[in-house]
């Protein structure tokens, strides 16, 4: 303590350590070894025996999670998913946040694994929705995080449908970052990896995904084929009970070919955007939004602003209402365009 001389022997530095008392973190900054090996950094009994009593309520929770309990968290899911076609992300984010929170606590401390599995499955769904909301907000950061944990819980449930379906939907983050070129290599990886055990809507949604990618690329025959294909593959009936995350029928398809070909300026654009307003049902309001940007953009582009200016402005109603801002971008954009042309 005066400077007059300096330890160098290990054993004086133990005295000095165990008659001061020092704690473990500050015997281990004078080299010495801890005297509670299994708490290196000092005595926290009293916190790791909270740790055990924490530990073990929720595995004693999660055990409580049975098949009836995992279809009705499956069934909140499923009706967040259509709140959120109806009236946007904004509206449901709370509820949305909830469940996630819930999903993802039963699941890590579920321990049969059948339950488990099954829990992984509907957080995979979850994840993924979250994801399309965020993107739809203009989080892409959150959506990528969301779209991770989506795949991650979809590897754990082994379901390739799911899995392919959350992996193919963070290939939109990537084209919204102005990156197509990566999003189409995703996607024909995704679709080559999983196209002998995934059902053929599934490969329909995947084939018109690529052709929307294409389109931003600008390579209309790669475009064009995919679309083709997606029709080939388009099986019948609304949707398929077993994948309800996925929308995607004859209409759907019609949207979803207009809104590629209208970057091409095909004059077939129109009709096909008509065929999908008129089919669609009312509960996919950002969907319409969409869709009629794409139907203002054709109609414009045939030179009669007139019949554009009121797609436009339910299209700009409809992206306010759903807080859209991916599509609310577009139509500020079209809709200069059409007043210019007005004007």
């Amino acid at each position: 303590m005066r400077g007059l001389c300096q330890v160098s022997d290990l054993e004086v530095y133990e005295r000095i350590a165990t008659g001061l008392g020092l704690p473990d973190h500050a015997r281990m900054l004078l080299g010495l070894a801890p005297i509670d090996i299994a708490s290196p950094t000092g005595n926290h009994g009293d916190e790791h025996q909270e740790q055990t009593e924490e530990l073990r309520a929720r595995i004693e929770a999660a055990a409580a999670v049975d098949p009836t309990m995992v279809m009705i968290l499956s069934t909140d899911t499923n009706n967040l998913r259509l709140l959120d076609r109806r009236l946007g992300s904004l509206a449901i984010a709370d509820k949305m946040r909830a469940q996630i929170a819930q999903l993802q606590r039963a699941h890590r401390h579920a321990v049969r694994p059948g339950i488990r599995a099954r829990l992984a499955g509907v957080l995979a769904e979850t994840a993924s929705l979250a994801g399309w909301q965020a993107i739809n907000t203009g989080a892409l950061g959150d959506a990528w995080n969301h779209y991770e944990t989506a795949k991650v819980a979809a590897s754990e449930a082994d379901d390739p449908a799911i899995l392919a379906y959350v992996s193919a939907e963070q290939a939109y983050v990537l084209m919204d970052l102005g990156q197509p070129t990566q999003a189409t290599e995703l996607l024909q990886h995704i679709h080559q990896t999983h196209r002998g055990d995934i059902p053929a809507r599934l490969r329909t949604w995947l084939s018109a995904a690529e052709a929307e990618a294409a389109a931003i690329l600008g390579d209309e025959t790669t475009c064009r084929t995919a679309l083709d294909q997606a029709a080939q593959l388009l099986p019948d009936g609304p949707g398929d009970p077993d994948m309800p995350y996925l929308s995607i029928d004859a209409h759907h398809l019609a949207r979803w070919r207009g809104n590629c070909l209208v970057r091409f300026g095909d004059p077939g654009t129109v009709e096909d955007l008509r065929s999908a307003l008129a089919g669609m049902d009312g509960t996919y309001n950002r969907a319409e939004a969409a869709l009629r940007c794409d139907l203002g953009h054709a109609l414009l582009a045939l030179g009669d602003p007139q019949a554009a200016q009121p797609h436009v402005q339910r299209a700009q109603q409809l992206a306010t209402m759903t807080g859209s801002r991916r599509q609310r971008k577009r139509i500020e954009e079209l809709a200069r365009a059409v007043n210019l042309a007005l004007h």
